[in-house]
């Protein structure tokens, strides 16, 4: 019998030693980030930025791979699917972490078992913009607007089960609106429509609508932050009209659970050193007013455990789950 044990013992230390050397050497091959979201949104610029100063740190090809559909359970499944080895990476928000299991009861995974949280990138400013031809020029008007004309008023997300979804579910909500969800499949086409006024709002970070309303094109009415932006003070948040409501919002990298520790370590301290940097901070966050992720892993991963469970608060809330 303790042959045995110590046989086990002794295979399961050359194992570790294999790992750790593996995980010391990674990465020696092209790294795969995939972004559950069409390309050219706002989860995708920022994969985008960072993996490309990965690249610079590692001195591999880390590639964007854009992987649509169902809320961000295309891309999310792709990534557990892949091997735990550190390749395969996914860069998301909330949405695969902790809103899409409650919408989606049917999911063939749990994030909660399947993925393991790497680092958190930054926190997002999400905002409420609206088409040129809504009748409103701030946050009263609006809800004003739509407690008159119940039904006509449309909101757009990337999907169901996406952050956006669930923060104007709950918007409705708080407003006691009768508004039209409209999902698409990603940012981008969401923006067209809006843009032709199609559709009347969206909710998506700041970033994404900056430029638009500058040209004209678009009107942002307010924040879904709990405070004003520090880059927007003139810009109300949702909250000084409906008392209560805000959403913390962030994009974050995880991998499939079982990668090695010493890999996901890294990938946190790079990841950290990146969105620390004054370069980085001063030519891509704060024009779009991002704020680092300063957090430890571990921090990390408690805080998804957090929001998942204010996540399925909102979601039940909402009452946005599919049957």
């Amino acid at each position: 019998m303790g042959r045995h044990v110590s046989c086990a013992m002794a295979a399961a230390s050359i194992l570790m030693t294999i790992t750790s050397a593996q995980a010391a050497d990674w990465p020696t091959q092209p790294v795969k980030v995939i972004v559950p979201y069409s390309a050219g949104g706002g989860t995708d610029t920022v994969a985008r930025a960072i993996s490309h100063r990965l690249s610079e740190k590692w001195g591999q090809n880390v590639f964007v791979e854009n992987r649509d559909g169902a809320g961000t359970a295309v891309g999310t499944e792709a990534v557990i699917r892949s091997p735990a080895d550190g390749y395969t990476l996914l860069f998301s928000d909330a949405s695969s972490f902790g809103i899409n299991p409650h919408v989606n009861p049917k999911l063939r995974f749990d994030p909660r078992k399947d993925l393991e949280p790497a680092a958190l990138a930054v926190h997002l400013a999400p905002v409420l913009a609206v088409a040129n031809e809504v009748p409103a020029n701030n946050l009263a008007e609006f809800i004003a607007y739509g407690k008159a004309n119940p039904g006509k008023l449309t909101y757009a997300s990337p999907g169901v089960g996406t952050y956006t979804h669930i923060a104007m579910e709950y918007f409705r909500h708080e407003a006691k609106l009768d508004m039209v969800h409209v999902p698409y499949r990603g940012s981008s086409p969401a923006m067209t429509d809006l843009l032709a006024s199609r559709v009347s709002s969206y909710m998506v970070t700041y970033s994404v609508f900056d430029a638009y309303e500058k040209d004209k094109k678009l009107k942002i009415l307010a924040t879904a932050t709990k405070d004003r932006l520090p880059l927007r003070p003139d810009l109300p948040a949702i909250g000084e009209q409906l008392p209560g409501y805000s959403i913390d919002v962030w994009f974050g990298f995880a991998a499939p659970t079982g990668t090695p520790a010493a890999i996901l370590d890294q990938i946190h301290k790079d990841v950290q050193e990146i969105v620390d940097s004054a370069d980085f901070k001063t030519r891509f966050l704060q024009p779009q007013s991002y704020v680092g992720g300063n957090m430890s892993r571990a921090a990390f991963k408690t805080k998804v455990a957090e929001d998942y469970e204010k996540w399925g608060r909102l979601v039940k809330l909402a009452g946005a789950q599919q049957q």
